[in-house]
């Protein structure tokens, strides 16, 4: 049995000064870095400078796609340390270029008014297929390198609501805009808060953009169908136990001028919502040369 990626590791950044971190990549990646990557690298770099306070939002920019082969420059900018708040900006470097940035606020531990939308009903992790055995009738007919990509060990274990999406070599169905999916981390999470937000950080860029593409009939072998994260925001309501199941819910409310616009949300399996995700991606179809 494949021993499933250790986030806690891959993730893992060396200090090169006071506010400059370097992070590497796997090496089993598509040819370039998942945003999810650089998101939780950065956040964890923003957290190398900050004391006592807890992340409560995030807000990023996609600017060049990463290159797994060399190392990724964090260099973290300590904008503010106020009395409740606490800011950070993060930008992460290759080849001499922004490829990504980042801007994060920390609070101070503080109790207040409450209220939240209600967890959507749905079959729980244990009625559903892990992802891995529900794309198997389809992975015959994958090109080669997307099955790679597709069986490799994962560091995520999640399980779809709707797991009938995958490429079959048939243009898929016209669905509406939702998904919903069942995760957590595959190894076990220590207790630090802060890498509970970053493993989520890192797992809520997963199946935004495919929400996205479901009213098309494209998917990510589509010929011709070319698709990136361009930003993407974050907001942590209450502490995490990413060892623990969570369901992720995704709606897209639009689509237009090659972008589509996708929200989340983050339950416990009891229901409580621990947080919420916005981000906008490319979603076009190539222009014949």
């Amino acid at each position: 049995m494949d021993t499933p990626e250790d986030l806690t590791e891959t993730l893992a950044l060396e200090r090169l000064e006071v506010n400059l971190f370097r992070g590497v990549s796997p090496d089993d990646g598509p040819g370039r870095i998942f945003g999810g990557q650089v998101i939780g690298q950065s956040l964890l770099a923003a957290y190398e400078t900050v004391e006592d306070r807890i992340c409560h939002s995030l807000h990023c920019y996609f600017i060049r796609p990463g290159d797994p082969r060399v190392p990724i420059i964090f260099e973290v900018d300590r904008s503010r340390d106020g009395g409740s708040f606490t800011t950070r900006r993060v930008v992460a470097i290759q080849h001499g270029q922004q490829i990504f940035n980042l801007a994060a606020s920390f609070q101070v531990a503080e109790d207040g008014f409450e209220h939240q939308a209600d967890m959507p009903a749905g079959p729980g992790p244990e009625d559903l297929q892990d992802e891995v055995e529900a794309m198997k009738a389809a992975m015959a007919k994958m090109p080669e390198e997307a099955r790679k990509w597709a069986t490799r060990p994962r560091p995520i274990d999640m399980r779809p609501v709707d797991g009938s999406f995958f490429f079959d070599g048939k243009p898929p169905e016209v669905r509406k805009p939702e998904s919903q999916t069942w995760m957590r981390a595959k190894a076990p999470v220590g207790p630090d808060q802060h890498m509970h937000q970053v493993l989520l950080a890192y797992a809520s860029d997963m199946g935004l953009l495919a929400t996205a593409m479901r009213p098309h009939r494209v998917h990510w072998q589509t010929k011709g169908f070319q698709s990136a994260s361009l930003d993407h925001a974050m907001w942590f309501h209450k502490p995490i136990n990413f060892n623990d199941w969570h369901l992720y819910t995704h709606d897209s409310p639009s689509a237009s001028g090659g972008r589509g616009f996708i929200r989340g949300s983050v339950y416990t399996q009891s229901g409580d919502l621990v947080a919420s995700v916005a981000q906008e991606g490319l979603i076009r179809m190539r222009k014949p040369a």
